[in-house]
């Protein structure tokens, strides 16, 4: 024989095998070799049905079926009721291996009835899908290629009772990578297609699609930031941005989530969007810096006095005084006050008068009068002659001395203060000619005001 005829034969013989294993799997009782017992087996098993008692059904419905699968080829009926026998025997069987068996049986009833029955298919895929999830407990993945079946043959025909099985499969594969991003994507992609074309077209059950699909999309929410792209989240979020368009807090979780699942300034929505977070944003912070400076004008007068400032930061310490209750924090702002006062705006009066309010709300603190020690120090120029000048150092060095009496933390500075102060006492011989004469009380001319003990060299 050639090669050719040879083949031939081989393909003849396939061709009549699959030809006879349809013939036997989808036959009908005028196909059977025994119509009339094939029949009467048909009835005598769906009379046990409908009487609930599944197992004295089996050996009827299984002579049936072996005879005619598909009974009178224009219902399912045998198919359905063998499938809800296996199911039954399945519920009440504790034996592992024996589960398995009826398992397995169920699972082929299914593909059987979808191949003999192709305008049924969807409905036999979605069912089936049912069945291994909440009956058989099967392999996810089987019960997710079941509803996908569902869903491709079947269209806007598609049970939604299929749903959710589908659902429950890709939700339990993706996250343990048995499903691609692509796969999960387009699962859900589908049903919404399904359900928005039953929602519109199926009145009866509008209502049931409705809530099939929210019940989806709820549950996709679990792994929507893993396979979702920026389409997805602005057709989830614009509508709700939209319909209440001033809502800074919306607006910012709006437009925070969309750049998050790669969204772009290129789409003018999310560059419209961007802009208005960007307005609401410059707002909501000037606000939120008003009330921050408004409650912390410490903080506020030392950011102006690094500044350069110092009118400003005096003003703000001001405030920061009137509002404080802290007694040692008070303090601490009268000090600032003071050194800026003097030291910066040349205001030495002020800055005295503040720097003994600092002493006064903290005792035992001797910065306050190192500080006016220093402004006496630097006001020798100011006031009167040379002479004048020197009794200006005493004043100062009186400061300094009762500075390191109270705090010893000051003492090396006030030490050195004093030392290098020292030689520029008052001339014996210049106070001689004034009439004045060591220790005696003498007072200290312009702002300073003091009276000091004369000490000369």
């Amino acid at each position: 024989m050639t090669k050719t005829k040879t083949a031939f034969l081989l393909i003849a013989l396939f061709v009549f095998s699959a030809l006879t294993q349809s013939v036997a799997q989808c036959g009908t009782f005028a196909q059977s070799s025994n119509p009339d017992d094939a029949e009467t087996a048909h009835v005598l098993y769906r009379q046990q049905i409908k009487k609930g008692d599944f197992k004295a059904a089996f050996p009827m419905w299984k002579k049936a079926f072996k005879m005619a699968p598909a009974a009178d080829g224009k219902r399912s009926t045998q198919y359905t009721d063998g499938i809800d026998i296996y199911k039954n025997f399945f519920e009440a069987e504790s034996d592992e291996t024996k589960k398995a068996e009826y398992a397995t049986k169920i699972k082929e009833l299914y593909d059987q009835m979808a191949q003999c029955y192709q305008d049924e298919a969807s409905y036999a895929y979605g069912r089936k899908a049912y069945d291994l999830l909440y009956t058989v407990n099967a392999p996810r993945k089987e019960i997710y290629d079941a509803g996908m079946k569902a869903l491709e043959l079947g269209g806007e025909k598609t049970e939604y009772i299929s749903f959710y099985p589908l659902t429950e499969a890709v939700l339990y594969l993706f996250p343990l990578k048995q499903l691609s991003k692509e796969e999960a994507r387009q699962a859900y992609q589908k049903m919404m297609e399904v359900a928005d074309l039953n929602i519109k077209n199926n009145k009866a059950e509008a209502a049931t699609w409705k809530k099939t699909k929210e019940d989806t999309k709820t549950a996709f929410v679990a792994i929507e930031d893993y396979i979702f792209d920026c389409d997805y989240f602005k057709a989830k979020l614009m509508p709700a941005y939209k319909a209440d368009p001033d809502n800074f807090d919306l607006i910012k979780s709006t437009y925070k989530e969309l750049i998050q699942h790669g969204c772009t300034k290129d789409d003018p929505e999310i560059a419209s969007l961007a802009a208005k977070y960007d307005q609401f944003a410059a707002k909501i912070n000037a606000q939120k810096q008003a009330e921050f400076d408004a409650n912390n004008p410490a903080m506020v007068a030392n950011k102006l006095y690094k500044s350069g400032d110092y009118r400003g930061a005096v003003a703000k310490y001001r405030d920061a005084i009137n509002q404080e209750t802290d007694n040692h924090k008070k303090a601490s702002y009268y000090m600032s006050l003071a050194s800026i006062e003097g030291r910066k705006l040349g205001q030495k009066s002020k800055a005295r008068s503040d720097a003994y309010q600092a002493a006064k709300l903290r005792s035992g603190w001797g910065k306050p009068y190192m500080l006016i020690g220093d402004l006496y120090a630097k006001s020798t120029r100011s006031c009167g002659d040379a002479f004048d000048a020197r009794l200006v150092i005493l004043a100062a060095v009186d400061k300094w001395a009762h500075a390191k009496s109270i705090d010893p933390s000051v003492a090396a500075e006030a030490n050195k203060k004093i030392n290098s102060y020292r030689k520029s006492y008052p001339d014996k011989g210049e106070a001689h000619m004034r009439g004045l004469h060591a220790g005696q009380s003498v007072k200290v001319k312009c702002w300073i005001g003091e009276t000091v003990k004369l000490r000369v060299n």
